[in-house]
């Protein structure tokens, strides 16, 4: 497929790439679709295996935010950014003051702020070159605690569809990636009296969930087949497909990662075995919510309280689901297609 056929495919505006040979700062920042307002979505700093696997991460995952935003009812577009190297690498000041040069080109019609590979320090090099950013350490801060409450929030909304009790006492929870969000998640599931399994590609993470909250660890191949009641994926997407969807011993799939599906087929594949699906860009728009929030003024507590609305979402989500005979995915999809419908049929009027 052409650069250009795959940013037609799911009718993106804008796609940029951005190059520093001082620093070797390689980026591109995939704008979605602005009807609600201005794109915003974080940058992710990955070490890709090519140029392409790098633009198809940033195109899916815009799109993601477009969806994401519209279904948690903020006035935003979807945007994301995504970085070509190590994001272990200690020389950060320069490469992402480059970044933020490069999103200051964009005139405010995208939005960045942290991601995957990407801290609150990173976030403040890029505001020493752009006013267009968010979750610095003056701010809101590190979005990630957030996400782990509205993704919490969503699982026990997912226990009360399936169960008919949102009680995630005594309940086992699978979680895949246990870094910013992940941690967090599991410290809210821990204190509810959860069992918990765990894995992550850093060791030193996985020892420390083990230590403070009792998880049992497991090769990271090796989560897909536990035999639990809930997986939770907290990493990177795709992780629903071919390879994993016959090894699934679980109720329900509700985690903090983006883009789970690996093609939208995977959709209809976990709903016909009989698990729900949480989608998503809906039970982990608590980032999401918590950068909007600094943006708009708003108090910790007024980010984490409308994270927790996430429960009452996918409860509505899921009731148009049985509704209309669709799986959820596909629910999700239509509600936020809907209010961005909605806001671009809108008249203007002189004023």
């Amino acid at each position: 497929m052409g650069i250009f056929d795959a940013i037609t495919e799911h009718g993106h505006e804008q796609v940029v790439f951005g190059h520093d040979p001082t620093t070797g700062y390689k980026g591109i920042i995939a704008i979605h679709n602005t009807t609600l307002g201005p794109a915003l979505g974080g940058t992710r700093f990955w070490n890709y295996a090519s140029d392409a696997e790098a633009l198809t991460d940033v195109l899916r995952l815009s799109r993601g935010m477009t969806y994401k935003a519209a279904a948690a009812g903020l006035n935003l577009g979807g945007g994301k950014a995504v970085i070509i190297g190590d994001p272990r690498t200690t020389q950060r000041e320069m490469l992402f003051r480059a970044h933020g040069r490069f999103v200051d080109t964009l005139k405010g019609r995208y939005i960045t702020a942290e991601d995957v590979g990407t801290s609150v320090e990173d976030m403040d090099y890029v505001q020493m070159e752009t006013d267009y950013v968010s979750g610095m350490a003056g701010g809101l801060g590190d979005p990630s605690p957030v996400t782990a409450h509205g993704t919490y929030r969503g699982m026990k909304a997912c226990a009360k569809q399936k169960y008919g009790d949102d009680s995630l006492a005594g309940k086992h929870v699978a979680v895949q990636g246990v870094g910013h969000v992940g941690y967090h998640l599991c410290a809210y599931l821990a204190e509810e009296g959860a069992t918990l399994t765990v894995t992550d590609i850093e060791e030193k993470r996985v020892q420390k969930v083990v230590a403070e909250f009792g998880a049992h660890a497991v090769a990271p191949d090796a989560i897909y087949a536990v035999d639990a009641d809930i997986f939770a994926p907290c990493a990177l997407g795709a992780v629903i497909n071919d390879r994993t969807l016959p090894v699934l011993r679980v109720d329900i799939v509700s985690g903090a990662a983006n883009n789970q599906l690996q093609e939208e087929r995977h959709g209809d594949e976990i709903e016909a075995k009989g698990i729900l699906y949480a989608p998503d860009y809906v039970i982990n728009a608590g980032g999401l919510i918590n950068v909007y929030g600094e943006l708009n003024g708003w108090t910790p507590d007024r980010a984490k309280r409308k994270a927790g609305e996430i429960y009452q979402t996918l409860l509505d989500l899921f009731e148009l689901a049985r509704d209309q005979g669709i799986p959820t995915f596909a629910a999700a999809d239509r509600l936020a297609e809907r209010r961005i419908e909605q806001v671009a049929a809108l008249k203007r009027s002189w004023l």
